[in-house]
């Protein structure tokens, strides 16, 4: 089970850690953590990847900030590769869990949750490397936001909305104000 602090089974006498990860394609939810077989947390099944699965230090900051992270899938299978050349992944959510196991309890805690944005791939013959870079989602606040005051850029958001039909017409107008 989620919970909003960190997980209690910390503080058992015997426990085993894990670390867990979801990324949530369009065709699909990819959920692994770096145990062997598989382990339910919140009703979703994540598959055991053993020390193949590798995360990069979560930093966090006392400023607001964007701090991403990187996750490594070491030795893998290149028959996995073509999924990963095809999916599109930018921009879709990533989130990382640590926890732990003490006997058949499972408490985990979410320590980030951010989205995808650069794949690297590394093929090593049979077997290749996958690096994937996620974002804080407060690298939103850092984008430029590009929009024209055109009636063409408000179709794109809704097609229907007619208040920018008439701005062209406008530009040239002579309007005679007052008396």
């Amino acid at each position: 089970m989620t919970r909003s602090g960190v997980p209690s089974g910390f503080s058992d006498a015997s426990f085993v850690g894990f670390m867990a990860v979801e990324l949530k394609f369009d065709s699909g939810n990819v959920r692994l953590w770096n145990g062997y077989g598989d382990l339910t947390i919140d009703s979703n099944t994540y598959n055991g990847s053993g020390s193949v699965l590798e995360i990069s230090e979560i930093e966090e900051t006392a400023e607001i900030g964007a701090k991403g992270v990187t996750i490594t899938l070491s030795g893998v299978d290149s028959s996995i590769l073509s999924l990963a050349l095809v999916e599109n992944y930018q921009y879709r959510e990533a989130n990382i869990f640590v926890g732990t196991i003490s006997g058949a309890t499972v408490n985990s805690y979410k320590v980030f949750s951010g989205r995808m944005d650069v794949m690297s791939i590394e093929e090593l013959g049979q077997t290749c490397n996958i690096s994937l870079a996620a974002e804080n989602r407060l690298i939103d606040l850092e984008r430029a936001r590009i929009r024209r005051w055109t009636d063409e850029d408000q179709k794109q958001i809704d097609a229907t909305d007619l208040g920018f039909k008439f701005v062209n017409k406008l530009q040239e107008r002579a309007i005679k104000w007052g008396g």
